[in-house]
């Protein structure tokens, strides 16, 4: 099926839905913008896998909740994206679509629920060091560890990373976050290593058109990695250093700050680093001196204080 075939079904199934919605449940305007809105979140990331709604399972859900985690999407608002995603599937059951409903088995996460795992200093160097680096994309895995690591990137920040971003000479990356916002962020001296070891490997690469100015590129499709690929990468790395929590991307963006914190850096600052939607851009370079925020990242960061 061809992506044009693929989203001329999606719209059909999602009238048929909005129908259902209307005249069965006699839902109000906005609660059905809402639930149309949640399925239109759905069906997005399925687009990006090329997969059909009608062939998911519980896999392809999870991977679906974990991503709206990594967006940081609280807790509160994925359990209303998942009421909707519930009621799609029971409509698609109902109308005969599918047979099995796959989000029987699916957990809604929990309200107030702790904050997401944390990876130990030395859990991400065994991490690291697990990586064979005899494949080819061992080193690329390396670089991408310590850029999520020495950077708190989200996922789709990582994934958009470009060549034209990167200012090694000066360490600092330019990050296009939520809403296209721009942000500098400081980067460790282990980090930027990684990166050059990697840009000899990523050289050998016909990358297609379109794709040359991304800096995490797949050697099999020749194109910039995709969200979804660096979440597996993540997961396989972590099952061959054996370490048993569950983690994502995210969680290294959760554990750089938390280990900022627990090195007694300024709050504010690791806000202005995560690129949070409450800090503005223009207070990165307004308020903040960016080479003392490069000190402050820098002096606080567990990479710059183990060198060598």
């Amino acid at each position: 099926m061809t992506c044009a075939d693929l989203k001329r079904d999606n719209h059909g199934i999602v009238n048929k839905y909005k129908q259902y919605l209307l005249f069965e449940k006699s839902l109000s305007g906005n609660t059905l913008d809402a639930y149309l809105h949640d399925i239109e979140k759905l069906l997005q990331h399925l687009d990006d896998q090329g997969k059909s709604p009608l062939d998911v399972n519980l896999d392809d859900l999870e991977h679906f909740l974990a991503s709206l985690h990594d967006d940081e999407i609280g807790p509160r608002s994925q359990a209303r994206i998942l009421s909707g995603i519930r009621s799609f599937y029971r409509f698609l059951v109902i109308d005969g679509y599918i047979e099995a409903d796959p989000t029987l088995l699916l957990e809604s996460p929990k309200i107030g629920m702790k904050l997401p795992e944390v990876l130990s200093v030395e859990e991400i160097d065994r991490l690291i060091a697990s990586i064979d680096l005899s494949k080819r994309e061992g080193q690329r895995n390396r670089a991408i560890i310590e850029t999520l690591y020495s950077c708190g990137l989200r996922v789709s920040e990582a994934c958009n990373l470009k060549l034209s971003d990167l200012y090694l000479n000066e360490g600092f990356i330019k990050v296009e976050g939520k809403g296209s916002k721009q942000r500098l962020v400081p980067i460790s001296e282990r980090a930027i290593a990684e990166i050059m070891d990697y840009m000899t490997d990523r050289a050998e690469i016909a990358i297609k058109p379109g794709h040359e100015d991304y800096l995490f590129v797949s050697a099999h499709f020749k194109k910039r990695l995709s969200r979804i690929t660096m979440f597996h990468i993540i997961k396989v790395l972590a099952e061959e250093a054996g370490i048993k929590k569950t983690i994502s991307p995210h969680t290294f963006r959760h554990s750089f700050a938390t280990h900022l914190l627990e090195g007694g850096a300024n709050l504010r600052v690791i806000q202005s680093m995560l690129g949070h939607e409450d800090i503005g851009t223009t207070e990165i370079y307004t308020h903040i001196d960016a080479q003392r925020l490069r000190s402050e990242i820098i002096d606080h960061h567990p990479r710059n204080k183990h060198k060598g």
